[in-house]
C-alpha cells in the first residue's frame, strides 16, 4: 500500500514504500524491524494562530504566545511549544503508523527531545523507524514494538524525537480470499 492518506485528509505517505496494509488491517506481524516510513502534510503548515492558540491553552509562556516578546528572545521569533510539536507528531503517528484494530496502547516514551523549534509556516513530516519487535512472553497472542519517531522540517531541522518503549500490539487474524476461513496471520 503506497500513498496512504491520513484520516484528516491532509497527510499522506512521503516515503517510497508503506506498510502492505492500512492501519485498519495492520497487526503485529506487519511491523518489520529496520523498516523506515515517512508521512507528512500535503497542504497544511503550522500557523502562527495555531501556535498561539495551543500555547494559550496549554503552555502559556510568552515565547509561544507573544510575537513581539519572542522576537527579542533566544530564537528570534515565535516558536511552537514542545508539547504542541509532540501533539502534531502524535497525530501523524495515529493517522499512519498505529494499528486501528490491534493497538493496545503504549507504556510511555523513553526519550523525548526538541532539538530545533517549530516556527509559523513550517510543514512537518514524520519518520518512523521500527527498532525492535518481540512476542510477549506472558501473552503470546501479543507483541511489543519499539519505534523511533522523528518529526522533520524540510529545512533539515529536527524539532522532535521520540523513542517509545515497546508498544503492545495484538497478533492478527486476517480475512482470506473469498470463501476462505479466518486464519491466524502467523500461519499465512
Amino acid at each position: 500500500m503506497t500513498d496512504s492518506i491520513g484520516q484528516d485528509g491532509a497527510t499522506r505517505t512521503l516515503s517510497g514504500s508503506d506498510f502492505a496494509v492500512g492501519t485498519e488491517d495492520r497487526y503485529f506481524e506487519d511491523y518489520a524491524v529496520g523498516a523506515v516510513y515517512e508521512y507528512g502534510y500535503v497542504r497544511v503548515s503550522v500557523s502562527e494562530a495555531d501556535i498561539i492558540a495551543f500555547a494559550e491553552r496549554f503552555d502559556p509562556q510568552p515565547i509561544h504566545t507573544d510575537a513581539r516578546f519572542a522576537a527579542n528572545g533566544p530564537f528570534g521569533g515565535l516558536i511552537a511549544s514542545g508539547w504542541h510539536t509532540a501533539s502534531l507528531a502524535m497525530r501523524l503517528v495515529v493517522d499512519h503508523y498505529v494499528s486501528r484494530v490491534a493497538s493496545l496502547a503504549s507504556p510511555g516514551v523513553d526519550e523525548l527531545r526538541w532539538p530545533s523549534p517549530v516556527r509559523p509556516g513550517d510543514s512537518l513530516r514524520l519518520r518512523t523507524t521500527i527498532l525492535e519487535t518481540r512476542r510477549s512472553r506472558s501473552k503470546p497472542d501479543r507483541g511489543l514494538i519499539r519505534t523511533r519517531a522523528e518529526l522533520l522540517i524540510p529545512a533539515a531541522r529536527l524539532p522532535w524525537v521520540g523513542v517509545s518503549p515497546p508498544r503492545s500490539t495484538k497478533g492478527g487474524l486476517r480475512i482470506q480470499a473469498a470463501g476462505s476461513a479466518l486464519k491466524p496471520y502467523s500461519e499465512q
